[in-house]
């Protein structure tokens, strides 16, 4: 009986030697009997610009490689590089995962499903009628577009940039005429938040490199929930606060295992077991 197909993958992005995700993608191979090997393709450490990610996307395609995960600062970039771009990328506007197949280059996005199925493992029933979103961001408008899909009636995108919130808001507004979209600032929040359902957190505040709250706690109340797209450190000062004010929390990990569970979905065309990456993660992270 022949073997299974061995796959190579990769991580392109500034900074990545750290991550997890290969550990995570090649712990779930294991487990499906796969010989399956990811590799980070760090920027710095290669000593490329963001803007030769279109070469390490032909070496890649040239090596063998069969699929690469995609991270900052190349999730525009790589766009022109590639031949096709499902929908939910393309509306995006930013690829994270990259399947090489018949001599293409086919560009997806699992940012948005993977926020959306964590959203729905970790708050289910949560209401989405009013949230509020901080970061208007590459992770932000993920999020953004998946709260869009969750049902969320009223959106509010807030940012330290109050261009970048106007022209994210005004995009959705286009594509999502039903729900009400709007941008604020940072000094409205003590508006904002108290007739909010739930608030998502989607800037670099809370990381370990970033420490801290990116707005006032007192703000948090009981009836609202908080999710977090921070993971490192899993349990941020926002989330500890969230719970001393009675809210329901939603941790970063959620989405960072969903997209991952969703990217490895793609480049196998094996349904992985979240419940078994996400125990490994946490593990990983702790």
């Amino acid at each position: 009986m022949p073997s299974p197909h061995p796959y190579l993958v990769g991580l392109v992005g500034t900074g990545v030697g750290p991550s997890l995700t290969p550990a995570l993608h090649m712990a779930e191979g294991r487990a499906h009997g796969l010989d399956y090997v990811y590799r980070t393709l760090d920027l710095d450490a290669l000593g490329l610009p963001p803007g030769r990610v279109g070469d390490l996307l032909q070496w890649a395609r040239t090596l063998g490689y069969d699929a690469l995960n995609i991270t900052h600062p190349c999730k525009q970039l790589v766009l022109e590089h590639l031949d096709d771009i499902e929908d939910t990328a393309r509306e995006l506007g930013a690829v994270n995962t990259v399947l090489f197949r018949d001599g293409k280059a086919f560009g997806h996005n699992t940012d948005i499903t993977g926020f959306a199925h964590g959203f729905g493992e970790g708050l289910p029933g949560a209401d989405t009628g009013r949230v509020v979103l901080l970061g208007a961001g590459g992770a932000g408008t993920a999020v953004a577009a998946a709260l869009l899909r969750l049902g969320a009636g009223h959106l509010t995108v807030v940012d330290l940039d109050p261009d970048r919130a106007t022209a994210l808001a005004a995009d959705l507004a286009a594509r999502h005429p039903l729900a009400h979209i709007d941008a604020s600032s940072f000094d409205k929040l003590a508006v904002l938040l108290p007739e909010a359902d739930g608030v998502v957190h989607a800037t670099p505040t809370g990381m370990a490199q970033h420490p801290g709250i990116a707005f006032d706690p007192a703000l948090l109340h009981p009836r609202m929930w908080v999710a977090d797209i921070v993971y490192r450190p899993l349990d941020t000062a926002l989330l500890r606060a969230a719970r001393q004010a009675g809210c329901r929390t939603l941790d970063g990990g959620h989405m960072a295992v969903h997209q991952a569970v969703d990217a490895f979905a793609l480049i196998t065309g094996i349904s992985p077991d979240a419940g078994r990456m996400s125990a490994h993660f946490r593990k990983l992270v702790g």
